[in-house]
């Protein structure tokens, strides 16, 4: 008998991951593995689309012999995936002509600027909810329309398919059968329409982009197809597909208006909940397609930043001043609340509530008595400095959240997280899995392979493991915000 097991795969910006689940949806097994980032200029950053796949099949498979499972045994695959990294591959032979070019890459940052001088942001956030900013997938189809030779030509043509990583990862698992994605991860291309629910022809026409390149939109839990028998050793379905950040809210059960949740992987990602309603921004946060199940769309307000826990890799791979990041807690304990110090991580220039791509990072206040320890520590209070901004500008926008849950790699770190509390002041919750993003796309694929009955017997495995409650005074509070804003201001173009 087979033994009706969920697999997700969560395919990151520096890692890919496998987690296998029981019918209960816990965890049995899992595998990870790190793949090299491509670096080619500064602000420049790719990946190799074979080392993605490689790295997704060796996951995968790992994951399954470590469980003893064949593909008899799985009822259903979820993926999740970094989103609006960009790829555009050869429809016959499902090689990609360029490089996989990442959210985090800013070298479409010049054409953003010219398609903002000729008034072009007010269309693009009246249709999608997003900024015109490099992060988005648009401009990088642009870029490699423009900058490969003869891509243009084929595009227009049908004999090239652009996808973010979900769909080129479904592309492969279907052997090429299945060019498709997701509600959520086409509402971070700038060319979908997130009210209409369809990819947008003065949006295509804007950007020039040939609409023969785009996959079909369905559901986040859907029929995606079937694995072909090479990948997993047999036609396993595909039922679920969310963009990571989305994911993530599924997997901590956002799914009442005003459930907010916040995730510290590479970047930090915070959305809220917005229900039915896209609810327009007037603090340059993103509205943005949370889910859509059983064709009814739900709504979330979004806000970004881009460095989150790769300041902590930052801190161990170029700086060399940690092993590794967990010794971070230890060394912020030990150094405790840093006043003077500020690190303002815009390795890849600011999201929101600035976007300003051209900012840099930089290392503030240093005296002679600064060192290790203080650098350390001001790299994990700006995390939080940099959530806060968020919440800020999510109340002003009308959504205020009463308590924020937490997920992803930085949220093991106690200090962190009870710094993250004060400064936040309201209560942060930590659940029991505070792996919520690939636990997002399992619930996906469990909900629409009848593994999970309903949304709302998902609300009820939501379990809290820790509660940090704010403790620090208001004076005390406005007093390190007020230093953060400073430093803030020294790295903006023109500060």
């Amino acid at each position: 008998m087979s033994r009706q097991l969920l697999l997700a795969i969560d395919q990151g910006t520096s890692s890919s991951r496998t987690v296998i689940y029981d019918n209960a949806v816990t965890v049995i097994g899992s595998s990870q593995q790190e793949f090299a980032q491509i670096y080619p200029q500064p602000g420049w950053v790719e990946h190799d689309p074979e080392a993605i796949w490689r790295s997704v099949q060796d996951v995968t498979r790992q994951a399954m012999q470590d469980v003893g499972a064949t593909a008899a045994d799985i009822v259903a695959i979820g993926i999740t995936n970094q989103r609006e990294t960009t790829l555009i591959w050869d429809r016959q032979t499902s090689a990609c002509i360029h490089n996989a070019i990442v959210w985090q890459d800013r070298r479409t940052a010049s054409y953003c600027e010219r398609l903002k001088a000729d008034g072009a942001e007010s269309l693009v956030s009246q249709k999608t909810g997003l900024k015109l900013d490099p992060y988005f997938s648009a401009t990088k189809i642009a870029w490699i329309l423009d900058n490969v030779k003869g891509v243009r030509e084929r595009a227009v043509n049908g004999e090239l398919a652009f996808g973010t990583v979900d769909s080129f990862l479904l592309w492969r698992l279907s052997g090429g059968r299945v060019h498709a994605t997701d509600a959520s991860n086409a509402s971070r291309t700038l060319l979908f329409n997130i009210h209409r629910q369809e990819w947008d022809d003065e949006l295509l026409q804007l950007f020039d982009i040939p609409r023969e390149l785009l996959p079909t939109v369905l559901d986040c839990a859907a029929d995606f197809g079937v694995t072909d028998d090479e990948t997993l050793g047999g036609a396993v379905p595909i039922c679920g597909i969310a963009g990571d950040q989305q994911a993530a809210l599924i997997g901590q059960a956002g799914f009442e208006k005003g459930t907010t949740k916040s995730t510290y992987g590479t970047g930090c990602f915070v959305i809220a909940n917005t229900g039915d309603k896209a609810l327009a921004s007037g603090n340059q946060l993103l509205t943005t397609v949370a889910s859509r199940i059983d064709g009814k769309v739900t709504y979330g307000l979004e806000g970004s930043v881009f460095v989150a826990g790769s300041a902590m890799q930052w801190l161990r791979d170029e700086l060399g001043i940690i092993d590794s990041a967990p010794e971070s807690e230890s060394i912020a304990k030990t150094t405790g609340i840093v006043d003077d110090v500020h690190v303002v991580p815009a390795f890849a220039g600011l999201g929101a509530p600035y976007w300003d791509p051209h900012a840099r990072g930089a290392i503030l206040g240093l005296s002679r008595g600064s060192g290790r320890n203080e650098i350390v520590t001001a790299t994990l209070q700006a995390v939080a400095f940099q959530t806060r901004d968020l919440i800020d500008a999510m109340a002003d926008d009308g959504i205020a959240p009463s308590t924020i849950r937490v997920d992803g790699g930085m949220v093991a770190n106690g200090w962190f997280l009870q710094f993250l509390a004060d400064i936040l002041g309201i209560p942060v919750e930590r659940p029991l899995n505070v792996e919520s993003t690939v636990l997002g796309a399992a619930y996906l694929a469990g909900l629409q392979s009848g593994v999970i009955e309903s949304v709302a017997q998902l609300a009820g495995l939501w379990q809290r493991e820790a509660l940090f409650e704010p403790k620090m005074s208001v004076d005390r509070r406005e007093q390190l915000l007020a230093g953060w804003g400073a430093a803030v201001a020294r790295v903006r173009t023109g500060g």
